[in-house]
């Protein structure tokens, strides 16, 4: 159990120092603005556009349900329209953001560290040096500014769809009129709240693509070796996710609570 426990800390302290050590390189290559600008505009369209299916039926179905929740949680004294209030909080502060970016790492994480991991053995990315090309602003640069950009353009997304799904959930199966649902979706509503979500996105997008670029460049030994990084990526960015969702909400919420 001890060499259990070791190895697994001593794997996770290496994955995030190979992490930093590739933020860095990226940070330096970004410079480069002729190499990832060109390849900048279709990753974005692959990791924000081409997601943005996933991200509306995510949210379609997460307001539904917070809107039937919240219905069945409130009873007795507690004001009915107060179901906009959670429904508007919920989804834009916590639902929208998180559930989105797990659905992206599993889409987007997996997708980066299986292409650039086939390109590493397959050694396109050594092809690239020989070239004079730097492999950091051609494929990670374009990728991680992609997800940085795009994931807080989904999650915009699935907070405008998911409060709408509420909202049309209220009316239709819980008898709750427009006015009371509006009545609390604005009562408590803060500009923080969209804020709030759209920056712990965009945290979300430079974990997930950060983290894929960096398993994908480590992959070794043939189609194994790239599912085992894929694999890697999606477990890696899943727990990144939720220990930004916790640093997110320690130090920005407790803040303002104080």
């Amino acid at each position: 159990m001890i060499e259990t426990v070791g190895r697994v800390t001593r794997e996770a302290v290496e994955a995030f120092g190979q992490a930093g050590k590739l933020t860095a390189e990226a940070a330096r290559s970004s410079r480069d603005f002729k190499t990832w600008w060109p390849n900048f505009t279709q990753q974005a369209r692959k990791l924000g556009v081409d997601s943005l299916p996933i991200g509306i039926l995510i949210a379609l179905f997460t307001g539904v349900v917070l809107a039937l929740l919240a219905s069945y949680s409130f009873t007795g004294w507690v004001p009915r329209y107060l179901v906009g209030t959670l429904v508007q909080k919920t989804v834009m502060m916590e639902l929208a953001p998180v559930l989105t970016g797990l659905a992206l790492a599993g889409r987007v994480g997996a997708n980066i560290a299986a292409e650039i991991g086939t390109m590493r053995v397959t050694e396109q990315v050594d092809a690239l040096e020989t070239l004079s090309f730097d492999p950091i602003a051609y494929l990670v640069v374009p990728r991680v500014l992609a997800g940085i950009v795009m994931f807080p353009v989904v999650v915009g997304v699935a907070m405008f769809v998911g409060l709408g799904a509420g909202w049309v959930a209220s009316m239709t199966l819980l008898d709750l009129s427009s006015q009371e649902f509006l009545k609390g979706a604005r009562y408590f509503f803060d500009a923080f709240d969209v804020r709030y979500g759209l920056v712990k996105s965009a945290s979300f997008g430079f974990a997930v693509t950060v983290l894929g670029c960096m398993n994908g460049l480590r992959a070794r030994g043939g189609a194994q070796g790239v599912g085992a990084s894929a694999t890697s990526a999606v477990v890696q960015s899943a727990v990144m996710i939720l220990v930004l969702d916790a640093f997110w909400a320690m130090v920005w919420l407790l803040g303002r609570a104080r």
